[in-house]
């Protein structure tokens, strides 16, 4: 004699989530065991394997299934019930392997399908996720995908045991595919989803990865400390030239980010050996501003730095249009015009300026034709052209950290106060 299945006791049963002991929080729903029937003498032993895992008793539900097992001439009908509840007890009791031959048992007798399949798949790959069995988290996650799954919490699953496997390459480029689908509709990268690539990127020693990370960070979640961060791993980088030290001061000072009295001391001297000598006054003066130069026991000095750099910008100033028409006589190459030209726009004359650089760059035969881009790109900037400057540096490409530098000018212009 057949009795009709407990509905209720399947629907708890197959409720079980995923998410009471691990990824995803997905639940397990079986509305077609709902319309098989047992017999009396199985229902008996199904029912109190239900009470026991309603009581999250799920290591004594898997046992008292083997007396469901012991029931003689079962339909397939009640084999997959017994199946049904293996898993879900298995699930609960985290065991994924039971639940793996729980599920081979009901995929081998046709009974499972569709989403519910994919249901039981991502279950299975989340259990061996609780335990850090990364290797077959991973198995099954790719498994999951493979026949047809989308599901985002099932994605996190996957990614986690990449990354707890080490396989870092797979999430570098998987995170990365993630952040360009972002962006093209139109929506920021998380900031979990920025941090997890550069995480991949520091372990897998992927500088450009790491760098694209902090990039995307400053340009969706700015910060000081972010800031800090991207023009420090500059200087930290294989391959950086000392001749861009002055460069990186300039990314400090705009950003906020002089790290007290050596910053403004350093760049202010560096600014005017190298020719700069109004910037390096504006330098003193911003540290005077910041309450940073000016007082302690360094005053004097830091007096003496002022008054030198009043005296040197009164003598460049004086030798300037001598130094431009020197330039301009040298017809072999326009590499004097450049720096001067920056000169002259830090000097107030910002229209003049960008013309020198750009008579500079048309001479041609230059010796850093990236450092000429810069340059024009700052001079730009400081006359408040955003578009003229950011064409000028989308064309670098160097690779000695000017190309880094011209990426973060980028960055910041497109957030500066104007």
């Amino acid at each position: 004699m057949k009795l009709k299945t407990l509905a209720a006791c399947m629907v708890a049963v197959l409720g079980l989530s995923l998410g009471a002991g691990g990824e995803g929080g997905l639940s397990l729903i079986g509305a077609a065991q709902a319309q098989a029937k047992v017999s009396a003498e199985l229902g008996k032993h199904l029912t109190a394997v239900q009470g026991l895992l309603k009581g999250g008793k799920y290591k004594e539900a898997l046992a008292k299934l083997r007396d469901a097992e012991g029931v003689a001439n079962r339909s397939a009908d009640e084999n997959a019930l017994i199946e049904r509840m293996r898993f879900a007890g298995a699930q609960g009791a985290s065991e994924p392997d039971t639940m793996v031959r729980a599920y081979e048992a009901l995929k081998a007798a046709g009974k499972l399908g569709g989403s519910e399949n994919l249901q039981y798949l991502e279950a299975i790959a989340g259990t061996y996720g609780r335990i850090n069995a990364n290797a077959q988290a991973l198995n099954w996650a790719n498994r999951y995908f493979k026949e047809g799954g989308n599901s985002a919490a099932m994605k996190a699953i996957q990614t986690r045991a990449q990354f707890l496997s080490g396989d870092m390459g797979a999430v570098i480029k998987d995170t990365l595919a993630e952040i360009s689908a972002a962006e093209k509709a139109g929506q920021a990268p998380s900031k979990e989803k920025l941090g997890l690539l550069m995480s991949a990127a520091e372990k897998a020693k992927d500088q450009n990865a790491y760098g694209l990370g902090v990039e995307k960070l400053l340009t969706y979640y700015p910060s000081k400390e972010v800031w800090a961060a991207a023009i420090s791993g500059i200087q930290q980088k294989k391959g950086f030239s000392d001749r861009l030290v002055l460069d990186v001061f300039r990314l400090r000072l705009a950003t906020g980010n002089m790290r007290g009295e050596p910053d403004y001391m350093d760049m202010s001297q560096t600014a005017a050996q190298a020719g700069f000598a109004d910037e390096g006054m504006k330098v003193v003066e911003a540290g005077y501003a910041a309450g940073v130069l000016g007082q302690g026991k360094d005053a004097d000095r830091h007096k003496r730095l002022k008054d030198f750099m009043t005296k040197r910008v009164a003598a460049v100033k004086e030798a300037h249009a001598a130094a431009v028409a020197a330039a301009k006589e040298v017809k072999s190459d326009g590499n004097a015009l450049i720096p001067l030209g920056l000169a002259q726009a830090q000097r107030g004359d910002v229209k003049g300026g960008i013309a020198l650089i750009e008579e500079g760059i048309a001479k041609g035969n230059l010796k850093r034709e990236d450092d000429a881009k810069l340059y024009l790109g700052l001079a730009h900037f400081m006359g408040g052209d955003t578009a003229k400057a950011q064409a000028a540096w989308r064309g670098i490409k160097g690779s000695d950290g000017v190309g880094e530098i011209a990426r973060l000018w980028l960055i910041h212009s497109r957030s500066a106060k104007k």
